[in-house]
């Protein structure tokens, strides 16, 4: 008996060894999940942050090139008005210069009739011979200014040149940083679509098999009879429950948007056309307000950053089903949900 008694307890002590080796496994997992989760969130981020910079800076060369091109453009403008006035100086000056050269030549051959006609008297010959002398000056000037006028026409037309060949850089830049801006939205778009195809999936798990709460286009659209009574902005108690699914699902998956994105939850309030005139809300464009304005404070209240909430009211004027059946109207008093860019 004695023998069987000191089996049995060395058998029950023999339990903690192996106690204490599964707890330590268990610890030494955790701690490596941990690591390796904060090692992922730290690469996430760093990502994020290099997307946000490469954007900016695009977006500050584009400015910078837009304006070189517009004084790239005003020069070249400048230089073809200039052009243009010496172009009209230099068809003046030949024009004078055609009128000298005919004077010229007439007083040239009334100087050789002279020397073959007998002299009449001293004054006319002084004229004759003086005539040409100064006709003579007056095309010597003319031609430097065409040669200085078709120097400078020739700098002008190299100014010309270069400053279109500037312009043509500058709009190759621009439309290469053009497409690479757009890629980068394109992106952000891609990542905001995907992500609120998976917020409207989580939120339409939470909400289980109600037919009443549908998705529309991009929204998510919540019956305002679920949510409040007729003609007031007050959520009922009955509606906390549902708003704390879509509380739930807002939470799951603000985590995964990249910080780069300023996204805001809109919440867009609705009514029927039938119309409201109480001292609260004279009209309906205040009823809508305020109710938008309810969901958002019941939001912030369950812990949703104010900065990424946005309320808005539509009042009677954006109806999603015609006519005024009961049907319709029901449907056109509602809540939409759209996750979008600020």
């Amino acid at each position: 008996m004695a023998l069987a008694r000191a089996r049995r307890r060395q058998y029950t002590a023999n339990y903690w060894p192996g106690f204490v080796d599964m707890l330590s496994t268990l610890l030494l997992v955790v701690i490596f999940l941990m690591a390796m989760f904060m090692v992922t969130n730290y690469i996430i981020t760093q990502a994020a942050s290099g997307k946000d910079t490469m954007l900016s800076r695009l977006n500050r060369q584009l400015s910078e090139l837009t304006e070189l091109l517009a004084l790239e453009r005003s020069k070249k403008e400048g230089t073809e008005d200039n052009l243009a006035a010496l172009q009209a100086t230099l068809s003046d000056t030949q024009a004078e210069n055609k009128r000298l050269t005919g004077l010229l030549g007439m007083a040239s051959g009334e100087t050789e009739g002279a020397k073959t006609a007998p002299r009449r008297s001293a004054p006319s010959s002084t004229s004759s011979a003086r005539l040409p002398n100064d006709a003579l000056a007056k095309v010597e000037l003319l031609n430097q200014q065409l040669a200085a006028l078709r120097l400078q026409l020739a700098a002008l037309n190299e100014a010309l040149e270069a400053s279109e060949a500037k312009d043509k850089e500058a709009q190759a830049k621009i439309a290469d940083l053009g497409q690479r801006l757009n890629v980068a939205l394109a992106k952000k778009v891609r990542e905001l679509n995907e992500i609120r195809s998976d917020f409207f999936g989580k939120l339409r798990a939470a909400l289980g098999s109600r037919q009443d709460f549908k998705i529309v286009g991009d929204r998510f659209v919540f019956p305002s009879d679920v949510l409040f009574d007729p003609g007031s902005a007050e959520l009922k108690p009955s509606a906390y429950g549902e708003l704390d699914k879509l509380v739930a699902a807002l939470k799951d998956i603000q985590d995964d948007i990249p910080p780069d994105i300023a996204w805001v939850m809109r919440v867009d309030g609705h009514t029927d056309i039938n119309p409201i005139a109480t001292p609260e809300f004279p009209s309906n464009w205040e009823l809508s307000s305020a109710r938008a304005i309810s969901v958002v404070r019941y939001l912030m209240n369950a812990g949703i950053s104010p900065k990424h909430l946005v309320a808005a009211g539509f009042g009677e004027f954006q109806p999603i089903e015609a006519g005024e059946s009961p049907a319709a109207l029901a449907r056109n008093r509602r809540i939409e949900l759209k996750l979008t860019e600020r």
